[in-house]
């Protein structure tokens, strides 16, 4: 898309509104654009004046944004830091291409992290920089070219990819499981229950799927299942778990199913990525190797 150019201000009068703005003083922003206070408010006049408006308001020795003007000043910042980031990225690899990437905590450290190298070694021009995140990106705010999604694929403006189901499994200590003698569902009820913040029915949900009528369920609240997971291995209580990102724990005896009774959840996982990016080339070439990395969970659901 070409903009008219007249509505395209010069950086140095963006980067000099940008200061003015974040300082609220035409003086302290010369300062540290090492200009002097009267090209700096000449730089801002040019703005106003090709905007056909006030951007401050002055009074006396001070300024202070407009309510449109802090509307406008916090687009331009985030314009600002696309560009610084963009420019970052392609001097750290001028070769190839930088993808940023959003990604859950537990999922990024356990399952993809391991498999990344993989990815880098068949794709050695592109870098890939992580973020973690606990709630869905507003890709408008967040600079980041995709995310790796739990929930719904219910993503205004995003193009949604199924990479892989779920199934949770109670998990406790062997020492818990055997002081309280599981034999069914209703019996976990009388030990302490481990919550995940942003799955706050997932107890409920289980319960009801294993034949009990609604139940209100308390306990503990985590905000991560690496905490969780510790809390569960001390004995604290029970803690349902995506059991295919836990497997070592199992194994080797840290936790054991309170029950043999998984439940598929709902959610599943997905990558997300604005549709403005999506013929970007490194989110093309990562987007074909996580579907082919995750087409046997696909298959097995």
């Amino acid at each position: 898309m070409q903009f008219p150019r007249r509505f395209l201000p010069s950086m140095h009068v963006l980067c000099a509104f940008e200061a003015c703005a974040r300082l609220n003083s035409f003086t302290a922003a010369a300062n540290e654009l090492s200009l002097t206070q009267s090209a700096v408010s000449r730089q801002i006049k040019m703005l106003e004046d090709t905007l056909g408006s006030d951007l401050f308001i002055r009074e006396r020795q001070t300024v202070r944004l407009t309510v449109a003007g802090e509307a406008y000043a916090h687009e331009i910042r985030e314009g600002l830091k696309r560009i610084a980031g963009a420019s970052l990225g392609f001097r750290a690899n001028p070769q190839g291409g930088t993808l940023n990437l959003a990604i859950l905590p537990t999922f990024g450290t356990r399952w993809l992290a391991p498999r990344l190298p993989r990815f880098l070694a068949s794709n050695p021009g592109i870098t890939v920089n992580l973020v973690t995140r606990l709630i869905p990106v507003e890709f408008k705010l967040d600079a980041v070219d995709a995310a790796i999604h739990y929930g719904t694929p219910n993503w205004p403006g995003a193009e949604i990819n199924y990479l892989m189901p779920e199934t949770v499994i109670p998990a406790c200590s062997r020492a818990l499981r055997d002081q309280y003698g599981f034999t069914e569902p209703a019996d976990l009820l009388k030990a302490p229950l481990l919550h995940l913040v942003s799955r706050p029915d997932a107890w409920e949900r289980w319960f009801t799927a294993n034949g009990l009528p609604p139940v209100e369920v308390h306990g503990m609240l985590i905000d991560q299942f690496a905490v969780a997971t510790q809390a569960a291995i001390a004995g604290m209580g029970i803690t349902l778990l995506p059991e295919f990102l836990f497997q070592h724990e199992f194994m080797n005896g840290d936790l054991v199913p309170a029950l043999d009774a998984p439940m598929r959840s709902v959610e599943a996982y997905y990558l997300a990525s604005p549709t403005a990016r999506a013929a970007y080339p490194p989110l093309q070439r990562f987007r074909d190797w996580l579907l082919a990395e995750t087409e046997a969970y696909r298959l097995e659901s």
